[in-house]
C-alpha cells in the first residue's frame, strides 16, 4: 500500500517510485514533499546524469568514494573480466586470486609491517572489527580490564552501534544512546579549536598531552585509541598537524594501548599521501580502510593488522580464532575493482598529478579564500572546505538546491563546504566548480 503523499506538482513517476518504495539514508523523507529526488540516470568521468540529461559535477565524490570518476574504463575492463571467473565464493575455507592479490598489494603499499587483511562492505563494519579485534586481543593476552575505549572529540567512525559508540556526533549519536557502550572522547588536534595565537602544531601537541593525561591514568582498561587521522570528516573536515599522529602513537606505545587508524574517508590519497599516516612515519596497530578501495564501484572494506596481532589469535583451539565474519567478505567482484584502483594510482602517477591539481584549485579559488562571507578556508590534499558565516538553520539544504542550479554535487555539512572530487577533475571543470560557488555564494 502506498503511503506516500508528495506535494510537488512536477513531480515525475521515476521520483514517485522512489518516494513509495526507497527508504533515503540522511534524510528526513518529508522534506522531499517539497523539495524532489534527483534521478540518476548515468555518469560519466566526474559528471552524473538525471532523467533529462542535465549533468551535474560530482564535486564531492558521491559522499567520498569516487576516486577516478563514474564508469572509469579500467575498473569497468577489470569488474567485466571477473564476472566471467568467479563473482563470489565465501571466503571461511576457500580462497581466490583476487582476494590473495589484493592482499598481497595492499601489504606492500601501507606504512609498515600492516599485513594480515580482514575484509568486510562498509566502513562501519571495518571500525567494527577493529574495536572487537582490539578487545579480543587483549582478553586472550591475559588482560581482561582492557574493554574501554578512547576517541576524539568531533570524531565519526561509523554509524553501527559499535562503530557509533566511538563516534562523537551528536546528531547520529544522541538518539541511540541508551544503546551504546560509554567512550571516552579526549580533545580534538583540530585548529579551528586552537586558542588565539596558537599555531596549529601547538594546538596539536596540547591536544596530545591531553590524551597522555587520559590514558597515564586509565591506560590499564583501555584496549585501543580510534581516530580520524589528519581530518575529521562528518564534522567539517577539521584537519589537524601531523604530530598528533606522531605524539598519539608514542603515548599509545608507552602505556600499552592499540592504536587504531580510521582512514576509510582519508585513504588512498585524499590527504596528499597514499595514507595519512604516511604525513607522520607511524604505523597503526589496525589500519581500517573503505569509500575509495574500490573507486566507489562496489561495497568493500578491510582491516589490516599487525603480525603481533595476528599472533595473538594463532592458536590450536578454536575458541582463540576471531569468530567474525560477512557474508561478503573478500567478494572476488569488488577486489578486482579495488585492484584496478590500484593499477591506476601506479600507472598513471595519481599523487604526483594530484599535487598539481591541488595547486591550481587553490590558486583558482582566491575569491573564496577573501570573500567575506568565508572563514577558515583549508586544504589537504585533495580536500578543502570553509565555513560560511551564516545564522540561517536551513542553509545547508538551500545551498545545496543552489548548487544543483550551478550544475554542482555540492552537499554541506552544516555551515560548511567542502571539496572532494574525484582526481580525474579537469582544470576546467576546477575553473567551473568554484565559478559555481563563488555564483552561490553571492546569491545565497
Amino acid at each position: 500500500m502506498t503511503t506516500t503523499t508528495s506535494k510537488i506538482s512536477t513531480i515525475s513517476p521515476f521520483q514517485q517510485r522512489s518516494l513509495d518504495a526507497v527508504w533515503h539514508p540522511c534524510t528526513q523523507m518529508k522534506q522531499h514533499e517539497t523539495f524532489p529526488l534527483v534521478p540518476i540516470v548515468r555518469g560519466k568521468g566526474v559528471w552524473l546524469y538525471d532523467a533529462d540529461d542535465n549533468g551535474y559535477l560530482d564535486a564531492i565524490g558521491s559522499w567520498w568514494v569516487n576516486l577516478f570518476g563514474h564508469t572509469h574504463p579500467v575498473i569497468n575492463a577489470a569488474i567485466k573480466d571477473q564476472l566471467d571467473k568467479i563473482e563470489h565464493v565465501m571466503l571461511a575455507g576457500f580462497t581466490h586470486e583476487p582476494v590473495i592479490a589484493l592482499s598481497e598489494r595492499l601489504k606492500a603499499i601501507t606504512p609498515g609491517n600492516l599485513g594480515h587483511c580482514f575484509y568486510a562492505s562498509d566502513g562501519a563494519s571495518a571500525t567494527e572489527i577493529a574495536l572487537k579485534m582490539s578487545f579480543h586481543y587483549w582478553q586472550l593476552a591475559g588482560k581482561s580490564d582492557k574493554t574501554h575505549f578512547v576517541s576524539l572529540q568531533n570524531d565519526y567512525h561509523g554509524e553501527t552501534l559499535g562503530a557509533l559508540s566511538v563516534t562523537d556526533v551528536a546528531i547520529f549519536k544522541k538518539t541511540y544512546a541508551p544503546l551504546l557502550r560509554p567512550c571516552t572522547h579526549v580533545m580534538t588536534p583540530d585548529w579551528r579549536y586552537a586558542n588565539a595565537g596558537q599555531s596549529a602544531e601547538s594546538h596539536a601537541l596540547r591536544a596530545a598531552a591531553a590524551l597522555e593525561e587520559h590514558l597515564a591514568e586509565h591506560h590499564a582498561k583501555t584496549a585501543a585509541l580510534i581516530i580520524e587521522p589528519l581530518i575529521q570528516g562528518a564534522m567539517g573536515m577539521g584537519m589537524y598537524h601531523p604530530v598528533y599522529l606522531k605524539r598519539a602513537r608514542e603515548i599509545c606505545d608507552r602505556y600499552q594501548v592499540h592504536l587504531i587508524a580510521d582512514e576509510i574517508a582519508v585513504g588512498f590519497g585524499r590527504t596528499g599521501t597514499m595514507f595519512a599516516c604516511e604525513q607522520a612515519e607511524i604505523t597503526p596497530d589496525f589500519l581500517c580502510l573503505a569509500k575509495g578501495l574500490s573507486g566507489g564501484y562496489l561495497p568493500l572494506s578491510v582491516v589490516l593488522t599487525t603480525d603481533t596481532v595476528y599472533q595473538g589469535f594463532y592458536h590450536d583451539q578454536s575458541a582463540h580464532a576471531f569468530l567474525h565474519s560477512h557474508t561478503h567478505t573478500g567478494n572476488a567482484l569488488a577486489c578486482r575493482a579495488a585492484l584496478a584502483v590500484l593499477d591506476i594510482f601506479e600507472q598513471d602517477n595519481i599523487l604526483e598529478t594530484n599535487q598539481i591539481k591541488a595547486k591550481y584549485l587553490n590558486d583558482a579559488a582566491t575569491g573564496l579564500l577573501s570573500h567575506p562571507k568565508v572563514v577558515n578556508f583549508r586544504n589537504c590534499g585533495m580536500i578543502w572546505a570553509f565555513e560560511v558565516e551564516t545564522k540561517d538553520l536551513q542553509f545547508s539544504h538551500k545551498f545545496f538546491q543552489a548548487g544543483l542550479k550551478q550544475r554542482l554535487l555540492l552537499r554541506p555539512l552544516g555551515n560548511t563546504v567542502y571539496f572532494m572530487p574525484p582526481y580525474i577533475i579537469t582544470e576546467e571543470e576546477i575553473d567551473l566548480l568554484v565559478k559555481g560557488t563563488l555564483h552561490i555564494l553571492n546569491t545565497l
